[in-house]
């Protein structure tokens, strides 16, 4: 949206050149000329915010049975338990990461398997920072059957901010997916959520910044 007005200002300005040099004195030609540098520099600076942003490296997913690698790149700041009736089903283990505008925002599968469900959640858009935004704001559950036997089932929580208001999955009910595989977007700030079976040996700690696709969250071999 603000890259789509930036590139209408930019060609009203542009107009307003051509027309200037075409002898339609509109302004002092050194305002003009200030004007359009300014929005062009704008646009640029957008650009390259923006490039930055949805940068999307591959993940270097540790090997080993059992293992649950990060859906997300970011801050863990939450870990408890709590009610999850959908996926895995009642009281689980979860983890919860915090994205700032600063971290990449594309998020992995956390272990490999079967997409056993896609579900949209309207609801606020209050700031991800605030615990309260993960059963409050807008989001998408998306659960996992891991192929692995003793893993069982596993869900990410994809939920929106103040800033960060669209999510984008990239997958499906039905899909098989490896381990580390990319599977959504969300724009601009948010939180994710890891649900885990209360087996689930964690291994990361408040405060860890955690790499999507390969750090270990937790253990659930056996």
């Amino acid at each position: 949206m603000m890259l789509r007005a930036l590139g209408v200002y930019w060609v009203l300005g542009l107009i307003l050149v051509v027309a200037h040099l075409s002898g339609e004195r509109f302004m002092p030609p050194g305002l003009l000329f200030s004007g359009v540098m300014v929005i062009t520099g704008l646009l640029a600076a957008f650009a390259l915010f923006a490039g930055y942003f949805f940068r999307d490296p591959d993940a270097q997913v540790p090997p080993g049975p059992g293992l649950v690698v990060s859906p997300a790149h970011g801050t863990v700041d939450v870990i408890d338990e709590v009610d999850e009736p959908a996926i895995p089903g009642g009281r689980c283990r979860r983890v919860s990461i915090f994205l700032s505008v600063f971290n990449v925002h594309v998020q992995q599968a956390p272990v490999a398997g079967t997409v056993t469900l896609v579900r949209h959640t309207p609801g606020q858009f209050l700031n991800a920072l605030k615990l309260e935004s993960a059963a409050l704001n807008e989001n998408v559950l998306i659960g996992f059957q891991a192929s692995e036997p003793d893993c069982g089932p596993v869900a990410i929580k994809l939920i929106t901010g103040l800033i960060a208001r669209r999510i984008v999955p990239w997958i499906q009910t039905g899909d098989v997916v490896a381990k580390g595989e990319r599977v959504s977007l969300i724009q601009f700030g948010s939180r994710v959520d890891l649900y885990l079976p209360l087996k689930a040996r964690i291994a990361v700690s408040l405060g860890d910044r955690v790499v999507g696709g390969e750090t270990v969250m937790a253990r659930l071999d056996g």
